[in-house]
């Protein structure tokens, strides 16, 4: 997982050393992000088909501020052998999209805000629950492996599975 912070910073993304207001100003979207990402690392193919399939580009490209917790694609290959199918396009897209955003909260939420909350209110009016463990940072029972990519509207945390609601 170490390798999305050199493909952040070629990209250009790591856009925390030029500060939040800056970030909000220019710089890519939450889906500008995990696409660019993905070009240098081929690590969000799986969440991105399941964005446009569940028709949340808008939603996540809008001005809105919005936290994700970014499942990787071995994060997906693990659900999709835990549900039995080959791939996004095989599961129902009300269940991908209550799926997509139960991975989603209001609001910009750096991991020091995450951590230091029982629980995040998820954009399907669920909840998770951040916690350390083994001086860890978790969401559920997702290891957050790269927090607090500021972009243009929100925050981004790579996660190591996929948040089931």
């Amino acid at each position: 997982m170490r390798r999305f912070i050199p493909v952040l910073l070629s990209a250009g993304l790591l856009l925390t050393l030029a500060g939040p207001a800056a970030a909000r100003q220019s710089g890519p979207t939450i889906v500008e992000a995990a696409i660019a990402v993905n070009a240098a690392s081929g690590e969000f193919d799986h969440l991105i088909a399941a964005v446009v399939r569940a028709d949340l580009v808008d939603e996540l490209s809008a001005n809105r501020q919005l936290t994700v917790f970014a499942p990787t694609d071995a994060a997906f290959e693990a659900l999709f052998d835990a549900l039995g199918v080959d791939g996004v396009a095989e599961i129902p897209v009300g269940l991908l999209t209550t799926v997509l955003l139960h991975h989603v909260a209001p609001g910009e939420r750096f991991s020091g805000d995450v951590l230091g909350a029982t629980r995040v209110r998820m954009l399907d009016k669920s909840f998770t629950h951040p916690r350390i463990q083994g001086g860890m940072p978790f969401i559920d029972d997702a290891a957050i492996v790269l927090p607090d990519v500021d972009v243009a509207n929100g925050v981004i945390h790579v996660i190591d599975a996929v948040l089931l609601p």
